[in-house]
């Protein structure tokens, strides 16, 4: 395999088991003229581990922005480089985007390799719907913050994909319980390709309890999975519900029902009862 000149290679790379990398991963990565690494200590032991001796740069969160004209400059010589993260596809939750956005407008190539992403690992396991599906990455640490997140998702219809750390596994999952209630299932992978791979799904509040069990439960990189809204005739969207008490505080029931049917479609004397049941 011969490689492109003065391209750049979006390379990924094993999310715990070494051996989950193709052979196009590892031709690259040894005939590229410089790797881009996240960490290079971290890439540094993949490397070795395949005997690969390619110089590498770091490029992370903090640099990204200041590498670009850089990497313009070595891609303007004709080197190639190829870019990786510290575990699965970059730029997936991951640096990576003012690189290869920076590299793109400055004309040169960008050539993505398929490979390891724990996101789509965990769904092709999960046994949820896979169908549509969103990815929503890292919540944000806050409880407050994350909450305001969830609510923007409650009627998401689609399978919602999230990242999440061991230390913030159990506040999530709660947030996630007092959000989208109790009975919403979810499935958490944790330690996706590793030894103690585990993937579990159950109700909101028993995947919270289930956690709560046992401390290795907690442990690893998790991938959250939850599923998405899903609606009857009765049903009444939790958007709709919101719009209802929001003008039902300014206006008085009935009009404030006539013109949520109007804005959303929904019928009138189902939202007015509905604002009765509130006490609106």
């Amino acid at each position: 395999m011969e490689l492109s000149s003065a391209t750049l290679y979006i390379v990924p790379t094993p999310i715990g088991n070494m051996a989950d990398i193709t052979l196009r991963a590892l031709t690259v990565l040894e005939q590229v003229d410089l790797i881009c690494a996240e960490d290079t200590r971290h890439t540094g032991k993949l490397l070795a581990h395949h005997s690969i001796s390619t110089q590498t740069l770091s490029v992370h969160d903090h640099n990204e922005r200041a590498r670009v004209q850089t990497l313009v400059t070595k891609l303007e010589k004709g080197q190639s480089i190829a870019l990786v993260s510290d575990a699965g596809t970059p730029l997936i939750s991951d640096p990576g985007y003012h690189l290869v956005n920076g590299i793109r407008d400055a004309g040169f190539k960008v050539v993505p390799l398929p490979g390891a992403c724990a996101a789509i690992t965990a769904l092709s396991a999960a046994g949820v719907a896979t169908d549509r599906f969103c990815f929503e990455g890292f919540l944000v640490a806050k409880s407050a913050g994350r909450q305001a997140q969830l609510h923007k998702l409650k009627s998401e219809p689609r399978t919602m994909v999230f990242y999440e750390s061991p230390r913030r596994v159990v506040d999530t999952v709660s947030d996630i319980v007092e959000v989208f209630g109790s009975d919403r299932k979810i499935v958490l992978a944790r330690e996706i390709t590793k030894t103690f791979e585990t993937i579990y799904g159950a109700p909101a509040q028993k995947l919270l309890e289930w956690l709560k069990s046992d401390d290795n439960n907690q442990r690893g990189e998790m991938v959250v999975m939850v599923t998405g809204f899903k609606a009857d005739e009765d049903t009444i969207a939790p958007e709709v519900i919101d719009a209802l008490k929001l003008l039902a505080s300014e206006l008085p029931l009935k009009k404030a029902a006539a013109m949520v049917a109007k804005l959303y479609g929904g019928k009138k004397n189902a939202l007015y009862k509905t604002g009765l049941e509130l006490g609106l």
